[in-house]
């Protein structure tokens, strides 16, 4: 059992109780037994009567050329998959219904732009992400606060840059 177990069984327990399946108490109850867990049976007894957990769902936005846009009030699936090979590429996030702890964006990108907004709480990975030309432009921010989602970026881009900013509020 290593941190990614726990970090997983976490936000497992937080998604539980924004989702009112779970009294404060409770969280706090089970955040201890996660916390000071040493095998997978103790994290499996901290989940259990937890809600079963949705199948992942994966979508994929695609343009040949051009623009993509995604912005405002749209449903973010658990796997995000975007592929473009040449043009614009902008997704905001941040008034987007994310329903998952933990959303996979995979970016398949030649040339162009991609811009990334992400909700303020957000927590971005950028896990082996490849770039041909500029680096990824992206600047950790420090939470204050319940942490939001995970953002988890990968793929490749051929000749632009990628950045990523946190919403403002």
């Amino acid at each position: 059992m290593g941190d990614e177990d726990r970090n997983t069984a976490v936000q497992r327990l937080q998604s539980a109780y924004t989702g009112g399946f779970i009294t404060h108490e409770e969280l706090d109850e089970r955040l201890q037994q996660v916390l000071t867990a040493k095998q997978q049976n103790e994290l499996e007894v901290a989940l259990s009567a937890l809600p079963a957990e949705r199948p992942a769902t994966t979508a994929t936005i695609g343009a040949a050329g051009g623009r993509i846009r995604r912005r405002g009030v749209w449903k973010v699936p658990r796997n995000l998959k975007v592929e473009s090979a040449y043009g614009q590429v902008y997704l905001d996030l941040s008034q987007a219904i994310i329903e998952d702890p933990v959303v996979d964006l995979e970016l398949q990108l030649g040339t162009g732009q991609a811009r990334i907004r992400v909700p303020r709480n957000a927590i971005v990975e950028i896990v082996g992400f490849q770039t041909g030309w500029k680096d990824v432009s992206y600047k950790p921010r420090q939470p204050n606060g319940p942490t939001g989602p995970t953002i988890r970026i990968t793929g490749a881009m051929g000749f632009g840059r990628l950045k990523v900013r946190h919403a403002r509020s």
